[in-house]
Formats: structure tokens, sequence, C-alpha cells
């Protein structure tokens, strides 16, 4: 009889929250990359799953539903994680580095110590430094979080279906609310974000991102 992979729930480890097979032949460290692959292409919620320390690397994850999810430790350098939801996620000590993020759903998610370094956003921006990601709210019309990320092409800012430029949101900006109480929140919220990619933007991309 095949062995069981469960993904457990980190509130409590009797809930199951996507169980299959594991493949004959296949190594124990891989288990849960192909449980979670195989949960991810069943559009499985697995939100609050208890996956710490987990070896990740190179799983394609596109579109995984993982809301508060404990991904600490767990390594996910060079997977897919494009349209994954992670809002809310505990990944710190994570490894990101060469992960794909593309429309990655990250607002709230707890990234302290993680490596996100030459993770991939969309249009083919990387991230750079030992902070690349900067994330502020709820705040706004949405209450959702504004998300600053360093990457190798300067600052891009994430608000909401926004992503683009620093001067790009802040023309958005003016058109949306001009200077009624959102406006004023963000643009608050905006001298935060110059101050923290003033700190911590890697010498050799200050040019890029000052741009």
């Amino acid at each position: 009889m095949a062995d069981k992979i469960k993904i457990t729930s980190r509130w409590n480890s009797d809930t199951v929250l996507f169980e299959c097979d594991a493949p004959e032949g296949l190594e124990s460290g891989l288990y849960m990359r192909h449980a979670l692959e195989k949960a991810t292409e069943a559009h499985a919620n697995l939100s609050g799953a208890y996956l710490r320390d987990a070896y990740l690397s190179g799983a394609n994850l596109r579109d995984a539903y993982l809301s508060g999810a404990n991904l600490s430790g767990a390594n996910l350098s060079g997977a897919n994680l494009s349209g994954a939801y992670l809002r809310g996620a505990y990944l710190r000590d994570a490894n990101l580095s060469g992960a794909y993020l593309r429309d990655a759903n990250l607002s709230g998610a707890n990234l302290r110590d993680a490596n996100l370094s030459g993770a991939n956003l969309s249009g083919g921006l990387k991230l750079v430094g030992i902070r690349p990601y900067f994330s502020i709210g709820p705040i706004g019309s949405r209450y959702d979080n504004l998300v600053a990320y360093i990457t190798d092409q300067g600052l891009r800012l994430q608000a909401g279906c926004f992503f683009g430029t620093r001067e790009a949101f802040v023309a958005a900006l003016d058109a949306e609310h001009g200077q009624n109480e959102h406006g004023k929140e963000y643009r608050a919220a905006l001298l935060m974000v110059d101050a923290h990619v003033s700190i911590w933007t890697p010498a050799e991309e200050a040019v890029e991102v000052s741009a």
C-alpha cells in the first residue's frame, strides 16, 4: 500500500488539508514538494498549511492558495509562485532566492530574514539587496497593503491591481484621490518607502533605484 503524504493545518495537526499517495521510488525529502504540487493542481485551499522547513526548491506552485501558511525556513528557491496567494503567510527565514513571484500576493506576509535575492517579478525585474520587500498597511480606499520592491531596475510599487514605478503610482494617486484622506495617507506611506529604499538599496543599484 502506497504511503500517504498529508498536508496539515498549522493550527491543528489533526486537520488534514490535502493528502495524496507517495509515488514509488520518490525520495522522502521530496514528499512535501510532490504533495504541494498536487494540491496546487487540484486548486486545494491550503490556507493555514503547516509547511515549516519544507523542501520546495523548484516546485511549480503557480496560483497556489497559501494564505496564512507557515512556510518558515522553507526552501522555495527557484519555485514558481506566480499568482500564488500568500497573504499573511509566515515566511520568516524562508529561501526565496530566484523564485518567480509575478502577480503573487504577499500582502501582510512575514518575510523577516527571508532570502529574496534574485527573486523574479513581472517584466524581468529581479529583487536585489537583503531587504528588497517593504509592506505598509492596510491603508487607502481598498484597505490593502502598499508593497515596495527594490529591484535591479529601480523601485516598484504594488497596491491593489497597480504595479509600477513610483512616478506612475504618484500620477495614479493624484488622478484617483488628489488630496483626500486616502491620498494623504498614501503620501505619508511613500515617505517611509523612500526611507527604506535609501537605507537598503545596494550601492551598485543606487543609481537605478533613484532614477
